[in-house]
């Protein structure tokens, strides 16, 4: 039985090889290119994977487990989709075209059935142990119970290795007992630009080890375990070993000929091992040497068998870049192609017919026993493994009454309020943060809800009755997981979370905090994560130069723009604590949200989708505008902006403002309006919403919807043309710079653009013309009509 089994995996891995081949050579050498670029599509890249994930999607995974896949093995992760009739033939002959499969794979452009979304390497392979801890915190509540708990897996590129984040996961991993999580890695030893380093690998595994990995090295496949057992075996597996890894690799390239003349030059004179080499032909030869333990299928199904615990794996799986075919080891073939000529003679070799090139079973002598194979395979057995889970209701969230208050102290009130009951939503939330939760307004939440651990541990303050105000209290049933302080971290975590209800059918809506400017540090992982269509709340603070003594170092600049750019997160930067509460009970609903996309014409955003969100928020307290119930107020806040003192009909300044600087905003109209008439103030919660909207809109007239109006043309269509538009911000100007731009107003934009310094808020303000007094100056200056006295502001 388990040489039949073994026979269809071989069958299986030769079908593989031959299909993500040929899709790519269509792709570039038979579809039609409009403009004459090389498609691509990594030949080689993809044929060092093939025996390793044969044998895992036919032999190793269950239908709980799930795999993020060498951005370079697309091609083979998508033929064995085609293989099992989740993938269509005409999305398979468009590979990188438009509305075919991508280069890489993709759980939101993709068709068939990817767990994570790869491409950014190194990304990727970390979020597998960030989706384990996931796993594990599900696993470990009662409405999470009854999860089958599979395996993460990683198919890793060794070059993937040189990524930081990598390292940055390892160490979470470690710290958070981490379990049922596997690397496996292509040892192909080659890169974009060159050969990997000799003896990197006994460092990597050094460093797995140390974080409690179990390493298992799969260098020798059947054919050379073979091979070592007959006289003068020892003396070639010390050959290979010793052998760099550029020989090898020209060797290979140059096939069995040049092994023999190389192998009877450094081994030929030892009876046994000349024995060796001369009972096997140049291409049995050939095939021996390049059999290495990732490369052999049976090998690899082997090894994943024996595996029976759930501590991380690392298996070190050596294998030949391009194995199979005729650009095997060549060091350029990561991105080469085979040419005409030489996928000619392969076709041949492959034992594939002309015409039947798109046959999934071509060429296959007994068809329907391996179909019968396929039918029972037990990854495929449940079909596509994309869950749902139901929509939590989201109780009414009200304001901070607090006559001063910054919206940091507000987030933290809000989540304290619902730590307090026991609503669904409140059960389901799970708050994370990068050694920052105490200074980011999380920790009368966690003091509440506790931390999470699968095991209990006590705080040992409290135990030994020492004053503090943090509860470190670490449980299975805890709702805090606490990071180390590498933001990348932060981001896969939440990416993971934000896709628990596709991935494990539990739903959990996921909240990280972070210090403003180091979002940027992790941005590379946010972007992965709404690339994926991941939800989560993440809440910068303290945010801009508002921080004011922390200095330069800890104050945002482009966190706004970032905002706006990032595609699948909605922006905010809410100046009151009522605006806040708003939409936060919004964003709650918003990030469950799995709609159509069609665009609400109210303010032409595709709010039914739904998405992530992103609060920027300040440690300034505010002076509150008193109790705002009306819907215009909730509907603007929610939308991105409303007046808080409307124009009137000869109007000639507004003044437009975001976040902290509200009061300067305020304080500078009131001003104003000594010299000028119908002053207005327009208070903008989101730049990043109005943006969207506006540019939405324009889409639709110019496809000649005339009617179409976005939210921000509505609120300043009755603005005289003479008008000129001051906007404001604690962050890059450009954020609220193209509101001029919506009906032709003249705008003035004022902001930060410079790296800060320590000071009071007051003076670093007056340093960059954010305040009252910078505010009336730049209208002085800029605009026509009567000039207000400035000394006269304080």
């Amino acid at each position: 039985m388990a040489h039949i089994h073994a026979h269809h995996l071989k069958t299986i891995e030769q079908r593989l090889l031959w299909l993500s081949h040929w899709m790519i050579h269509n792709a570039n050498h038979i579809r039609p290119k409009a403009d004459g670029i090389k498609v691509g599509g990594h030949q080689a890249s993809s044929a060092s994977m093939v025996s390793i994930m044969t044998a895992l999607y036919f032999s190793a995974l269950k239908p709980q487990d799930r795999v993020a896949v060498k951005p370079h093995a697309s091609p083979v992760f998508h033929a064995i989709q085609y293989l099992m009739g989740n993938m269509d033939r005409a999305r398979m002959e468009n590979f990188r075209g438009f509305g075919g499969v991508q280069s890489y794979p993709s759980r939101t452009k993709d068709v068939d059935d990817v767990d994570f979304s790869t491409g950014s390497v190194g990304l990727g392979v970390a979020i597998t142990s960030l989706a384990s801890l996931v796993q594990d915190y599900i696993a470990a509540k009662d409405w999470g119970a009854d999860i089958p708990q599979g395996r993460m897996v990683a198919l890793v590129g060794d070059a993937e290795l040189d990524e930081g984040n990598i390292y940055e996961a390892l160490q979470e991993g470690w710290k958070n007992d981490l379990r049922n999580c596997w690397w496996i890695i292509d040892y192909n030893r080659q890169s974009l630009d060159g050969i990997v380093r000799e003896g990197l690998f006994e460092r990597v595994e050094k460093i797995f080890d140390a974080f409690g990995w179990q390493v298992v090295r799969v260098k020798y496949g059947s054919l050379q375990r073979a091979a070592f057992e007959e006289p003068g075996g020892d003396a070639l597996r010390n050959w290979i070993d010793d052998c760099p890894n550029q020989d090898y690799s020209a060797l290979t390239y140059q096939g069995g000929a040049v092994w023999r003349q190389r192998l009877m030059d450094d081994l030929g004179d030892q009876g046994p091992v000349t024995a060796l080499l001369d009972k096997r032909s140049d291409e049995e030869l050939a095939a021996l040497m390049e059999n290495l333990g990732g490369n052999c299928v049976e090998t690899m199904a082997e090894t994943f068998a024996g595996i029976d615990h759930d501590l991380p794996v690392c298996f070190l799986a050596y294998t030949v870049k391009g194995w199979g075919t005729p650009i095997a080891g060549h060091k350029d073939n990561h991105g080469g192609l085979m040419t005409k000529a030489q996928m000619a003679d392969w076709q041949a070799h492959m034992g594939v017919g002309e015409g039947l090139e798109w046959e999934p079973l071509a060429g296959v002598k007994d068809a329907s026993a391996l179909q019968a194979f396929l039918d029972k395979a037990p990854f495929f057995a449940k079909g596509k493994r994309r869950f749902t889970d139901a929509k939590l209701p989201v109780p009414k969230i009200d304001f901070a009454s607090d006559r001063e208050i910054s919206t940091q102290a507000a987030f933290g009130k809000i989540l304290n309020d619902l730590g307090k009951g026991d609503s669904p939503l409140a059960t389901r939330i799970m708050t994370t943060s990068p050694d920052v939760t105490g200074t980011t307004g999380l920790g009368a939440w966690v003091n509440r809800r506790k931390l999470f651990a699968r095991t209990e541990q006590a705080d040992a303050f409290i135990e030994q009755r020492i004053p503090s105000t943090a509860k470190w209290n670490f449980a299975p049933d805890g709702q805090h997981l606490e990071l180390g302080i590498a933001e990348m971290n932060l981001f896969l975590l939440l990416g993971a979370a934000g896709l628990s209800h596709s991935l494990f059918g539990k739903r959990i809506i996921p909240i990280g905090t972070v210090y403003d400017p180091f979002v940027h540090r992790g941005l590379d992982a946010l972007n992965y994560a709404c690339y994926q269509d991941a939800r989560f709340m993440i809440v910068g603070t303290p945010s801009g130069v508002t921080l004011a003594p922390e200095g330069g170092a800890h104050q945002s600049i482009g966190t706004a723009l970032t905002g706006m750019a990032q595609d699948g997160l909605a922006s905010f930067e809410p100046a009151f604590a009522d605006e806040l509460a708003v939409i936060m009970e919004w964003a709650f609903d918003y990030m469950q949200r799995d709609g159509d996309g069609d665009p609400d014409e109210r303010t032409w955003l595709r709010d039914e989708t739904g998405g992530s969100v992103y609060l920027r928020l300040t440690t300034a307290p505010l002076e509150q505008p008193g109790r705002r119930v009306d819907d215009a107020f909730r509907q603007g806040a929610v939308d991105g902006a409303y007046w808080l003192r409307k124009p009137g009909p000869n109007c000639d300044v507004v003044i437009a403002y975001q976040g902290a600087v509200a009061q300067e905003a305020i304080a500078a109209a009131g001003q104003l309006t000594e010299a000028r008439r119908d002053v207005g103030v327009l208070a903008v919660t989101s730049a990043d919403r109005l943006n969207a909207g506006w540019t939405a809109a324009q889409r639709d007239r110019a496809r000649g919807n005339v009617s179409a109006q976005s939210h921000i043309e509505t609120l300043l269509r009755d603005l005289p043309q003479t008008c000129s538009i001051v906007t404001v911000m604690d962050g890059h100007p450009a954020t609220l710079g193209w509101l001029g731009s919506v009906a032709g107003h003249r705008a003035i934009s004022l902001g930060v653009e410079h790296f800060g310094q320590t000071g009071s808020i007051q003076e670093l303000y007056r340093h960059y013309g954010i305040d009252q007094q910078g505010i009336l100056t730049a209208i002085n200056g800029l605009t026509a009509g009567r000039r207000i006295p400035l000394k006269s502001v304080v």
